[in-house]
């Protein structure tokens, strides 16, 4: 593959949260409904081609507990680090994050907060596959997943400079309670 070679980045917003009395925003762990559907994040996924080479990610509680969810469905062991700066990014934050990702990496999958996420993936976007650009602008829910083909070397990446390839979000089945008579 050629160091110009289209590179992929994968946006991924963490999983629902829950909202604990007392506990920072930091510290907010994912709530019953992320524990289901982070799953589903790892299991689209893993169907949607090979794992990523590389995953930065915010270092809260819930992109945490997401991605422990979401690297169990892969089926093989993916690098992450947790950059603070990832939290309450922004834009240009999020770009010089992406823009020190080593050239070797072909795809990167950033996992973190809106709205920063959703700002990033519709500044990149130039380009989209059908209605996907104006699904994210709707909406960028927990557990979405935007992919980006990027065409050039990640310190190249610059707004409307990318292809909005896919948008998804995936969701977890919700089991049945059992019910006592």
């Amino acid at each position: 593959m050629t160091e110009n070679a289209s590179r992929k980045l994968i946006v991924v917003r963490h999983a629902k949260s829950a909202w604990p009395a007392g506990v920072d925003d930091f510290d907010r762990p994912l709530a019953p409904r992320g524990r289901r559907d982070a799953p589903a994040v790892g299991r689209w996924l893993r169907g949607a081609g090979p794992p990523p080479d590389r995953v930065v990610s915010s270092p809260a509680l819930r992109t945490r507990e997401t991605w422990e969810l979401v690297a169990g469905e892969l089926g093989t062991e993916v690098p992450v680090s947790y950059d603070e700066r990832v939290y309450e990014a922004s834009v240009p934050g999020l770009l010089g994050i992406v823009h020190e990702v080593p050239d070797g990496v072909r795809t990167l999958l950033l996992l973190g907060h809106n709205p920063g996420l959703e700002e990033l993936v519709t500044a990149l976007a130039g380009e989209a596959a059908g209605d996907a650009l104006e699904r994210v602008r709707e909406k960028f829910p927990t557990s979405a997943i935007a992919v980006l083909a990027v065409p050039g070397p990640w310190s190249g990446l610059a707004p409307g400079t990318a292809v909005l390839t896919d948008f998804a979000v995936p969701r977890g089945v919700k089991t049945a309670k059992s019910h006592k008579s």
